[in-house]
């Protein structure tokens, strides 16, 4: 028959789980993000908040954006939005990872309109400052068409985001172009 443990030893090892819990835990300070995985070095640069203006095919606005590291410092999350004059308003939701079998960054976009874009590095990082992100697969869209992202910084704290797309066997044009400034 086995004997039931006593009040005094369950609370002892209760204190001992939640000690090792706290112990495991992240030891960053409540809204500070996770330290950058040192994949994503190359890619630090965007970390912050950025704002700029906005231009293409909506019109011409405003945008603002957030890059945070999420999930133990492995990915980077990017919130965006859009404000056009014409009272178009845009969203997208989207994160930055390495694939490691490619050696590649890897961009998801999740956008309002239902779009969901996946990019890859057409280089193992940037080059002269500039990092091309070409589509991998786009959802909600008729099959063929292709999308690119181009990110030209200028310094620690501009760059330019060139948006375009190609309909089926057709050549890339630019949809967008946003300049963002850091702060």
């Amino acid at each position: 028959m086995n004997a039931m443990p006593s009040r005094r030893t369950l609370a002892a090892t209760l204190v001992l789980g939640a000690a090792a819990c706290a112990s495991t835990g992240d030891a960053r300070t409540e809204g500070q993000a996770p330290a950058l995985d040192q994949r994503l070095t190359d890619i630090a640069r965007f970390v912050g908040q950025w704002r700029g203006a906005a231009e293409g095919e909506p019109g011409t606005g405003t945008v603002s954006r957030t890059y945070t590291p999420i999930l133990a410092g492995k990915f980077i999350e990017e919130r965006n939005e859009s404000r056009y004059r014409s009272g178009e308003i845009h969203h997208h939701l989207a994160f930055w990872s390495y694939d490691r079998t490619r050696g590649r960054f890897v961009l998801r976009q999740f956008h309002q309109e239902s779009f969901v874009n996946q990019f890859a590095a057409a280089t193992a990082g940037f080059v002269d400052g500039r990092l091309v992100m070409e589509s991998e697969s786009i959802e909600n869209i008729p099959a063929g068409f292709r999308a690119r992202e181009t990110y030209v910084f200028h310094g620690a704290d501009a760059f330019e985001e060139i948006f375009e797309i190609a309909e089926p066997g057709a050549e890339f044009q630019r949809y967008s172009h946003n300049c963002f400034n850091r702060g």
